[in-house]
């Protein structure tokens, strides 16, 4: 599991069907300090609890996880977004 910030969504007209109603979302992971960007490209995770643009989420890159959470044996994605960090105002 790892932090990350949620920076842009994903729009596409044709998807592959395991992804029908799901959002897809771009994150850059983040040091554990909130706000430091790991230096590794950014990620699209599937959204199955509605994160927000600019919110620190808990991502979670294992394919198994992936197949559980989607339903379906051979899932095009392994990264998901697992839980949505509280932050205080201004942290």
């Amino acid at each position: 599991m790892q932090l990350a910030r949620v920076v842009d969504q994903v729009i596409s007209t044709i998807h592959h069907e395991a992804l029908n109603g799901q959002r897809l979302l771009v994150v850059q992971l983040v040091a554990t300090d909130r706000h430091t960007p790991l230096k590794r490209p950014p990620l699209v995770a599937v959204d199955p609890l509605g994160a927000r643009l600019g919110q620190l989420v808990l991502t979670c890159e294992e394919g198994k996880a992936a197949k559980q959470v989607l339903r379906n044996d051979a899932p095009p994605v392994r990264t998901f977004i697992l839980g949505i960090v509280d932050e205080e105002p201004g942290s």
